[in-house]
């Protein structure tokens, strides 16, 4: 079964997560990355299980990792994934957040693919790093020039620095190629950069693309991996992620704070523990239903919203919609390499104009940093009815403005 089709969108409402109650009733939201699907029934039975037996402590073992380790070696040809090179953090970007601290010091740079996840900038700069950026490159595959650059940058006067890699990237789906990755290893080592990959949309990597876990590709033994069966499996309410060090960076994750392993979930751990164990055929539906939705939203934007500039993610459920030849980019930017950190939730442009007239919430593109003002992120992960109904209320809004100036 299609895990996206098994919920009306009555039952979607009930829900009381920011997705659905961030906005008026009205609104359909496709913005933040929850999807719309029931749990996963392996991953609701352990918790059930957890419940009855009230197994609600705090949390202990490595059969996270173990699972882990099985699903990497299963599905990306990652036989190596060490247990003891592990340590079990509250979610991803807060294990990020504790890499770095490890890696670097106050001031110190961290470089970041523009335009990228907004919380890059925000958890970064709130923990008094700089952030360098390294624009993507028109095809919005990462610009190995601009990353020698912002290398080069980062490094000077021989500060410490960090590569915050985005792996598969979010907002624009882009799966990094084998090569590709090897080319940053290769820089990373030139400059004396380590690198952190955010791997969190690592399960979600769509036909035609095939996912590369940053610590399998040559010289990346220095670097560091995040990963969490969140995204995959809708679990961002169940807080537990992994950091996993390269053979030569085990030394820096033995000097994690201990407290840091205290912050996440013992059910969060069971939960995500059966999804990577267990998870895999209701994995493999869920990527169906993505894959058929990634081509009908083509279908769909060619119909009703001709002239936005889609190019189909690779990864992920999101999709970056190019909707600057619509002319309704409000001139609002934010630099968050200036002290003001991406906020989700601020609307301009586009997703302001989609939001306020077509009742459907996009995430808006200038919060994702240089390269991001006038485009919209949307989320697919959601039943077909529901994303046409999106579209088509996207694109009536269009022709209503566009006879209006007329």
């Amino acid at each position: 079964m299609n895990p996206l089709t098994q919920l009306s969108l009555a039952e979607l409402r009930q829900r009381t997560s920011v997705k659905w109650r961030m906005y008026a009733a009205d609104v359909l939201p496709l913005w933040v990355a929850e999807m719309d699907v029931p749990l996963a029934a392996p991953v609701a039975e352990a918790l059930h299980a957890a419940v009855d037996r009230g197994d609600t402590g705090y949390q202990h073992g490595t059969a996270y990792a173990e699972a882990l380790g099985d699903f990497a070696a299963r599905r990306w040809a990652w036989p190596d994934l060490r247990v003891e090179h592990t340590t079990v953090v509250p979610d991803v970007m807060l294990g990020i957040v504790e890499v770095i601290r490890l890696l670097t010091g106050p001031g110190d740079a961290v470089v970041v693919c523009a335009p990228v996840y907004p919380p890059f900038y925000a958890f970064v700069g709130h923990d008094g790093r700089r952030v360098i950026e390294a624009p993507l490159g028109p095809d919005l595959r990462m610009d190995l020039a601009a990353l020698d650059e912002a290398f080069r940058l980062a490094g000077e006067a021989g500060r410490r620095a960090v590569f915050l890699l985005c792996n598969p990237h979010n907002p624009t789906g882009v799966v990094h190629r084998r090569d590709e990755l090897e080319a940053v290893a290769e820089l990373a080592r030139r400059y004396g950069v380590r690198v952190v990959s955010d791997e969190i949309h690592a399960p979600l990597v769509l036909p035609g693309a095939r996912f590369t876990p940053y610590l399998t590709v040559a010289g990346a033994g220095d670097g560091f991996a995040v990963l969490s069966a969140s995204k995959a499996w809708n679990l961002a309410g169940l807080k537990s992620a992994l950091v996993v060090a390269g053979p030569q960076a085990v030394a820096d994750l033995r000097r994690m704070p201990e407290e840091v392993g205290h912050g996440p979930s013992h059910l969060g751990v069971i939960a995500h523990t059966a999804a990577f164990r267990d998870g895999g055929q209701w994995l493999d539906q869920l990527l169906d239903g993505l894959h058929a939705n990634r081509e009908l939203l083509a279908t769909l934007l060619a119909e009703h919203l001709p002239t936005i500039g889609y190019r189909p993610p690779e990864g992920t459920y999101l999709a970056w919609l190019d909707c600057t030849t619509l002319g309704l980019d409000s001139g609002q930017t934010n630099d968050p390499t200036n002290g003001e950190p991406g906020v989700v939730t601020d609307l301009a442009g586009p997703a302001r104009m989609f939001l306020d007239r077509a009742r459907v919430a996009l995430s808006s593109g200038h919060v994702f940093g240089t390269g991001g003002a006038g485009f919209v992120r949307l989320n697919f992960a959601t039943s077909p009815a529901i994303l046409t109904e999106a579209v088509t209320r996207m694109g009536r809004t269009v022709g209503e403005c566009r006879r209006s100036v007329a």
